[in-house]
């Protein structure tokens, strides 16, 4: 099993976030809340008078492709049901630059940082506070300076920070002793001081508009890898539908005459980019004829395929058929997603549903090797 690369992920995210720290520090308690005007994904635009009535005001800056943020999601909409009666307004903040995002850290989401994921993500989960976008600009967070996501900050009726941190001390709810903000939340709706103020925080490291030229830089990167084409007799089909691997398989058939698939295709090659340092690969086999394996290859460069790719080895379509996968009827783009053992746990005929494509992945990769941090709801 892959193990290293995935038990490592909330390390780096960790490590990250501390380089990135002092470059948009952390506000002070007792510093005042700055204005603010961000768009939400219920399509209004919200500013700080809008919470105006509001005994404590709690910002959390999250986001959609962090898996520690995904794994708080069930709780902060807990503390809105517990606290919202009491006069608490709890308010997401999305401070992510999603064009310094990079590929491969969408390994364990199915949804980039941008609002139209957002919305996405708010209605699929259901949530029941406002989330913001602060993504474009930044402008807003860089005031507050949250290191990680989630980070949580509280103002007093005043709106003056009271609180800074996280929301509790374990990604794994039944690991979890000490509900941090929570106690700060009672504490002030008492008129107390929180006993603790400050806390560390520990998730993804905020995206800043400053790493987008790095994302630039490591994509350039990723496009120079070599591209490579190998001829697929029946028998290797055959054995590529079995997945004797350890890993999740994506395979994709396709031709350079079928309009759907060089539509999907750049997003073919994207998704790979997303998982690849996952238990997964990508594997492309063109349904077209030997001959023609130059023009498959060419195509394959000019989309920077660095993937398993082939072309069918024989003439005769209908063996194809049969060694890949017998349900096929023979349409195009026909997609299959193996599981290790060869159980297919998706397959479609037609141009794909990315989004749907990867809420199939991530759970399969997740069963395959869980991420370490999941949460008891994951």
């Amino acid at each position: 099993m892959n193990r290293l690369p995935i038990a490592c992920v909330a390390l780096v995210c960790f490590f990250a976030a501390s380089t990135f720290a002092a470059e948009f520090p952390v506000i002070k308690l007792g510093t005042a809340a700055p204005e603010f005007s961000l768009p939400g994904v219920d399509g209004r635009t919200y500013t700080l008078k809008d919470f105006a009535d509001a005994k404590l005001l709690a910002i959390i800056f999250t986001c959609n492709h962090c898996p520690t943020a995904q794994a708080y999601e069930e709780r902060i909409k807990q503390l809105v049901t517990d606290y919202k009666s009491r006069g608490v307004a709890i308010v997401a903040i999305n401070p992510n630059s999603n064009d310094a995002v990079r590929f491969d850290e969408l390994g364990y989401t199915d949804l980039d940082d941008s609002l139209e994921s957002m919305k996405v993500r708010a209605a699929h989960k259901q949530f029941n506070f406002p989330y913001l976008d602060d993504g474009p600009t930044e402008k807003f967070s860089k005031q507050l300076g949250p290191i990680a996501t989630p980070h949580v900050f509280i103002f007093d009726q005043e709106r003056k920070l009271r609180y800074q941190g996280r929301i509790d001390d374990n990604e794994r709810e039944s690991l979890v002793k000490n509900k941090d903000t929570r106690a700060a939340v009672d504490a002030l709706l008492a008129g107390r001081q929180p006993s603790v103020a400050e806390t560390k925080v520990f998730g993804c490291s905020t995206k800043w508009d400053t790493k987008i030229d790095a994302n630039k830089r490591w994509l350039e990167r990723v496009r120079k890898e070599p591209v490579t084409l190998q001829p697929a007799a029946a028998e290797v089909l055959r054995d590529i539908r079995a997945n004797k691997s350890d890993k999740l398989r994506l395979v994709n058939v396709w031709a350079t005459w079928c309009g759907p698939c060089v539509a999907e295709f750049d997003q073919l090659v994207e998704t790979n980019l997303r998982f690849r340092h996952r238990d997964f690969e990508l594997i492309t086999i063109a349904a077209q004829f030997p001959d023609e394996k130059d023009k498959i290859h060419k195509f394959l460069e000019k989309h920077h395929a660095s993937t398993r790719n082939y072309y069918f080895a024989d003439t005769d379509k209908y063996k194809m058929f049969e060694a890949l996968d017998p349900e096929w009827q023979g349409g195009l783009p026909h997609t299959l997603v193996i599981a290790p053992g060869g159980e297919v746990i998706y397959r479609v005929t037609e141009e794909l549903d990315f989004l749907e494509l990867r809420r199939k992945i991530v759970p399969a990769l997740n069963r395959i090797t869980p991420w370490p941090g999941m949460s008891d709801a994951q």
